[in-house]
């Protein structure tokens, strides 16, 4: 993204940087050694050297360690490293996340320095618009022939960086406009290769093009005119200004929610990553079984080309037969039909449903072992919809690559972020963006608290290091995650629920398997919480507050009934009843436990 000397001033200038503590401590000067030559010397024996401090709670493979760069610095999307080791980060505040989220003041774009070679940021600056200017923030972010480009709202802008200074001084420049906002997929992330081509992601508004978004057995639009604005990767040039978004500038088509993208070492090659459609089973019940909702489409990782159409929304790739078969609104019949998806591009790479791939980057440094150079880090946001069955995701995997191919299965990097629980609303960190730095430090953002990580390799020369596999793409969903039985007073979150008038504690009781998704297919917890607190998704059912009823019994199971397709709060649309297909007993039921939660 940025131009080749800047690598090697990069590296000149860390060198020095890290030589000064060595003074007090021999034991970085060991660390360097690795940094700036691929092998020892001959007759030297490279040692392994002890992680100086483990406070990042991740699990690593041997010989690697990890430090909390920076923290708290907002809901951190993508990110970037400049030449002379600086991290530029962007913020997002926008309706993917909780309605009143109050992001940091200043700026939504940050630059984190560490000036001690301690593998932390000690200097933090913000800059670029802020919530007073109007602005919410965004997902994209490049450096390029010295500037920062950032996506803010329906734009990307360019930031000029004076010589010696790490943040612009003056206002942005304006490289594309009027880029689509609202709808399932608003983000904008973008690469720029060393031409200045610049490749834009515009993610889909809907989940598969239903005439009815997220809705029962609702038909897909045909045409899907979606395609023309939305669904797809459209280049632009990094070298012009106040370029219109038009649907002329589409470059691939048929991409869902391509959010992250790698360039290869030499430049022939760009990879982007696809978020696969949700809820097969909710909308479409007669074709697909329950345990099916969690364990398809796989997620994947594409080869991006001109002209190129990747299958959205007429086709989905079902990984247990490794190919595209026709989607449900299209006349699919559940997986075996192909029709059309025949002439559509598969992935190079496919991963297990919904576990949701954002930032990618393609590893070309020579910090880490030779096993993790020419493949592709991936961030795995975490999933929702494989709820009532365990969730995924919530990792960095890597992916080996030859040339335009996988030369393997992927390996999970690093795991732990969400802490004990791996579901939206409990995780404690969810990571987002990737870039690796011109010392081969690997950096991950993650977009709860605004954490970033940074992972470098300590151990030998020689990495004898174990890879974890990732699980199958075609693995099946698992045990449903049922509560352990509890006291039916005290610590169970539901102990004592009380049934409003009209219905009775057995009805409350079945409410609660509907909402877990072991009755009727609904996957209420996937967007409201197992607890019913909340999440990024969905709001809290806990806290009497209602938009769209009078919080009544009745006013509950009509807002079930008909759905709310045009949220006040946030973004995405609950179809009726969920999207599932529940009688009228199930909608009472149902009903009974959501009141019994808000009067808890």
């Amino acid at each position: 993204m940025y131009a080749s000397h800047w690598g090697v001033l990069m590296r000149f200038s860390s060198l020095i940087r890290s030589l000064l503590p060595a003074v007090a401590g021999l034991g970085v000067l060991g660390v360097c050694s690795s940094l700036v030559s691929d092998q020892p010397k001959a007759g030297a024996q490279m040692k392994s050297q002890a992680c100086p401090e483990n406070d990042s709670g991740l699990t690593l493979p041997a010989g690697f360690c990890a430090t909390v760069f920076a923290d708290n610095i907002g809901h951190s999307r993508d990110l970037v490293v400049g030449p002379g080791g600086v991290v530029y980060v962007n913020t997002w505040s926008g309706d993917y996340y909780p309605p009143g989220d109050k992001p940091p003041a200043g700026g939504f774009l940050v630059a984190l320095q560490d000036t001690t070679g301690t593998g932390k940021a000690n200097m933090t600056q913000r800059f670029g618009e802020t919530v007073e200017t109007g602005a919410a923030g965004g997902s994209g972010i490049a450096l390029y022939k010295g500037s920062i480009y950032a996506e803010v709202n329906d734009r990307i802008v360019r930031y000029s960086l004076p010589a010696g200074a790490i943040v612009p001084q003056g206002p942005a420049t304006t490289v594309v406009s009027g880029l689509p906002l609202g709808g399932d997929h608003p983000m904008h992330p973008f690469a720029i290769t060393a031409d200045g081509s610049m490749y834009v992601d515009v993610g889909t508004a809907t989940n598969s093009c239903q005439l009815k978004n997220r809705t029962l057995k609702s038909p897909g639009a045909d045409p899907c005119t979606e395609l023309e604005t939305r669904g797809g990767t459209w280049r632009y040039d990094a070298n012009k200004t106040n370029q219109p978004f038009t649907p002329a500038d589409r470059f691939a088509t048929g991409i869902r929610n391509g959010e992250g993208f790698a360039i290869d070492a030499a430049g022939k090659h760009l990879f982007v990553t696809q978020h696969g459609r949700d809820q097969l089973h909710a909308n479409w019940p007669d074709l697909y079984a329950p345990e099916q909702e969690a364990t398809l489409p796989a997620e994947e990782l594409l080869l991006l080309k001109e002209g190129g159409d990747y299958g959205w929304p007429e086709c989905y790739y079902d990984a247990v037969q490794r190919k595209l078969v026709l989607a449900p609104e299209y006349g699919g019949d559940g997986g075996k039909k192909v029709g059309v998806c025949a002439s559509k591009t598969g992935p190079v790479a496919a991963f297990p449903a919904h576990w949701g791939p954002n930032g990618a980057v393609f590893y070309d440094q020579k910090q880490f072992p030779a096993h993790y150079r020419n493949g592709v880090f991936i961030a795995f946001h975490g999933s929702w919809d494989r709820a009532p069955y365990p969730q995924g995701g919530y990792n960095v995997v890597f992916q080996p690559l030859a040339g335009d191919r996988a030369s393997g299965p992927c390996e999970i990097f690093a795991d732990g972020f969400a802490g004990a629980v791996e579901t939206p609303e409990k995780a404690v960190h969810r990571p987002s963006g990737l870039a690796v730095g011109p010392d081969g430090a690997l950096y991950i953002a993650e977009d709860i608290t605004g954490r970033i990580y940074r992972v470098v390799y300590m151990g030998g020369a020689h990495w004898a290091g174990h890879a974890t596999p990732c699980p199958s793409a075609s693995a099946p969903a698992g045990e449903i995650l049922k509560a352990e039985a509890k006291p039916p007073e005290g610590t169970h979150p539901d102990a004592g629920l009380v049934a409003p008038q009209g219905a009775t504690q057995e009805m409350v009781a079945l409410g609660d398997r509907i909402y877990h998704g072991q009755v009727g297919g609904a996957s209420c917890e996937g967007c409201h919480g197992s607890s019913g607190k909340g999440s990024p998704l969905g709001p809290d059912l806990t806290d009497a507050k209602w938009l769209w009823s009078d919080g009544s019994y009745s006013g509950i199971a009509k807002t079930i009934t008909d759905g709310v397709m045009q949220p006040k709060e946030y973004r995405s649309p609950m179809p009726p009843m969920g999207g599932a297909q529940l009688t009228a007993d199930q909608v009472s039921a149902l009903a009974a436990y959501v009141w019994a939660l808000s009067h808890h």
